[in-house]
């Protein structure tokens, strides 16, 4: 794996990248070298579809309406629930949100509403991967593995505009 931090206006992002693909993105944190070590892999100028991704990106931290849908993605070694997940996951749109019910009534049994929670928390690829447009049943905002947890997952879907039931987007404050 290759491995690339960029800057955005949302903090600096780590990326890491295959042939095939981008296996994994890393969010803003407070310490972007811990994140560099977190990721490890080499260094490397990425090739220009990996930098064509890492422009959406910026793109989309700057408060563009983003579609990830293009961006080349290695998940092969994922489980084959998790890719299923995140597919389907892939096909909700900008501000567009669903929850962990929801999802596991999509993907054939309400009963796997918690394998759709630990596939969202196992995301290796946060953001692309949309896993932040997942709520509970209530419209709460449930968890976020990323840096931040619930106030990255807050500001992200403030950023789109989606609502929860925590307060109308209007009422939630940008601390970037």
């Amino acid at each position: 794996m290759q491995t690339a931090v960029f800057p955005t206006s949302l903090g600096e992002f780590v990326i890491g990248w295959t042939d095939a693909g981008i296996c994994r993105l890393l969010l803003p944190d407070s310490d972007p070298d811990r994140l560099r070590q977190q990721l490890g892999g080499e260094p490397a100028d990425p090739p220009p579809n990996i930098a064509d991704a890492i422009a959406l990106i910026q793109r989309y931290a700057d408060g563009e309406r983003v579609d990830f849908a293009s961006v080349p993605l290695d998940i092969t070694s994922l489980p084959e629930f998790h890719r299923r997940a995140y597919a389907l996951l892939m096909e909700l749109g900008y501000g567009e949100t669903t929850t962990y019910g929801a999802m596991a009534c999509q993907l054939g049994d309400v009963g796997l509403s918690r394998a759709v929670g630990h596939a969202m928390g196992a995301n290796p690829i946060p953001l692309i991967i949309p896993c932040h447009r997942v709520l509970g049943a209530n419209g709460s905002l449930g968890g976020f593995s990323a840096p931040g947890g619930g106030d990255s997952k807050r500001r992200l879907l403030l950023l789109e505009g989606a609502r929860t039931s925590a307060a109308p987007a209007a009422q939630l404050a940008l601390d970037f």
